[in-house]
């Protein structure tokens, strides 16, 4: 897939995060076209392209963080696995948690991987240049429909 397309929705409550993520896809020179909810709900109207989202493109893939107001991201991740408009959108929890029971949770809710965010920036470097490898040059993803 050639990353110059590639759309990554980010679900991250937390504007720090959020900048982590998009400076180290700066240093890692990716060009992957990074966009930032900061809830669930956002995120679902976002993915089902509702309300000021109904202009926006399918991303190619969820970052999503399990810690989230309002509807937690496990609400959000089983609501995204049940909706069959949404389903096939590839969900990577990207969260401080290294529990075994939010691992497993995750996996048995649909997602497609689990992470936990790096301490440090260069932990996020590598990070997102693996996700650009695996996600978006190695694994082939359908072309999602208008």
């Amino acid at each position: 897939m050639d990353t110059g397309t590639v759309e990554l929705l980010v679900v991250e409550d937390d504007p720090q995060d959020v900048d982590l993520i998009q400076q180290a896809m700066k240093a890692a020179m990716l060009t992957i076209t990074l966009k930032a909810v900061p809830d669930g709900r956002q995120a679902l109207a976002y993915l089902r392209r509702e309300g000021p989202y109904s202009a926006c493109r399918r991303p190619d893939a969820v970052l999503l963080d399990l810690n989230l107001p309002g509807p937690s991201g496990r609400e959000i991740l089983a609501t995204i696995k049940q909706d069959a408009a949404i389903k096939e959108i590839p969900v990577l929890i990207l969260t401080t948690s290294d529990a075994e029971s939010d691992v497993a949770t995750s996996y048995r809710l649909g997602a497609n991987c689990y992470l936990t965010k790096p301490s440090h920036f260069t932990g996020y470097i590598q990070l997102v240049k693996q996700i650009e490898e695996f996600w978006f040059t190695i694994v082939r993803l359908p072309t999602w429909k208008p």
